[in-house]
């Protein structure tokens, strides 16, 4: 076969979910499929993570403005190639294209009514890109690949997609998220001491950044431990307009912000991390969940969509809506020892049923099937 994937954002720096995701997927297939033919298609950037090999090509298409890289610059490209399928892996794709497609479409989010407090034109405007092309597609796309069985029903559902073009697909997480010794160095560049509470909050409304402040808020209240918060990437600005709306200005001092921490640094962070505060009020999947428990990092995840079906039952839970029951269980934590030393050893367990080798492996059986039905046709 002639594969096409579609991996636009791959080569920028700081990358993210679906970006790691699409990378991960094509590591696997280049170490496991030697008898096919990958082209990977990419937009320019600085960090080369992706290397050709003899049978995967690197297709580097020029233009910064997603919606035209994709519904010009990328179809004009698959066409010289006579390729077989064209994957599109970041929930859109071209239009018009002549290639039978496979679609992952991680989550429809973008149906679902729009938080109005969310400021940020990146998203609003991709939240608007979505809408308008992700309907004209489905209808062309040979197989529609999601990432959880919560994601599966519901695009099943509110979308009336036929069970046959629908597939699921579970993500995995890189082996190098794992307990590790000696971890100092790399750590210290982003917070001083371990044993601190992380959290990956950003300004979406759905990652749930205000509740969960307020939680830790009451959490310091009530410690006797006051253990920092360490948080990556979060404007200033917004994290401000947090603490005066709601009057807690007990957390300023004690959140710690050092910008962008980069994923290979990750496992470092986890594994000094007293606990991982995975509280959204949505996911579709939820990769770093994942990784705090491969690296025995006890996680507070919320009750709601894929966290309990990607965390299992044993992990602790939350109404993510409500900020008492995240505090609870922040100090419940920091107070039960044996609670403390089963739930890091739950989180390993659980991780070992994820892999991007498993994740590769069924994505190619999915290309047979697409490749075997067009020939029948």
């Amino acid at each position: 076969m002639r594969i096409g994937i579609e991996a636009q954002r791959i080569f920028r720096k700081n990358k993210h979910g679906m970006d790691y995701v699409v990378l991960e997927e094509i590591k696997e297939l280049q170490k496991s499929d030697t008898r096919n033919e990958y082209f990977v298609f990419v937009a320019p950037g600085e960090d080369r993570c992706l290397k050709d090999s003899k049978n995967v090509h690197i297709i580097e298409i020029g233009g910064n403005i997603y919606p035209l890289w994709e519904q010009f610059s990328l179809p004009r490209a698959v066409s010289q190639l006579n390729l077989d399928i064209l994957h599109c892996t970041s929930n859109t794709a071209p239009i018009y294209c002549n290639i039978p497609l496979i679609l992952t479409l991680h989550d429809i989010i973008f149906l679902e009514p729009r938080d109005k407090s969310n400021k940020s034109f990146y998203q609003n405007m991709g939240w608007r890109y979505r809408r308008f092309v992700v309907p004209k597609i489905l209808k062309k796309c040979k197989r529609i690949i999601t990432v959880s069985e919560f994601e599966y029903n519901n695009i099943i559902s509110k979308l009336n997609i036929p069970e046959e073009n629908m597939a699921m697909i579970y993500n995995g997480y890189n082996e190098w998220f794992k307990p590790l010794e000696d971890t100092e160095q790399v750590f210290q560049q982003y917070i001083e001491e371990p044993g601190y509470f992380f959290f990956l909050g950003n300004t979406d409304p759905k990652k749930n950044t205000e509740r969960t402040l307020i939680a830790y808020s009451n959490y310091l209240k009530k410690s006797d431990i006051k253990r920092k918060l360490l948080m990556a990437d979060l404007d200033r600005g917004y994290l401000e307009d947090i603490i005066e709306r709601n009057h807690i200005d007990n957390i300023r001092e004690q959140i710690v912000m050092p910008g962008y921490i980069k994923n290979v640094d990750l496992p470092y962070i986890y594994n000094n991390a007293f606990a991982f505060l995975y509280t959204s009020l949505r996911e579709s999947f939820g990769i770093p969940l994942l990784e705090a428990m491969a690296c025995g990092t006890p996680v507070i995840t919320s009750n709601t969509s894929s966290m309990p079906e990607i965390g299992g039952p044993e992990v602790l839970m939350v109404n993510p809506q409500n900020a008492n029951e995240i505090t609870e269980k922040m100090l419940l934590l920091e107070t039960d020892g044996d609670l403390y030393k089963k739930q890091k050893e739950i989180g390993l367990k659980r991780a070992q049923q994820f892999s991007w080798k498993y994740t590769a492996e069924q994505l190619l059986m999915l290309y047979e099937e697409v490749y075997r039905n067009r020939h029948r046709d």
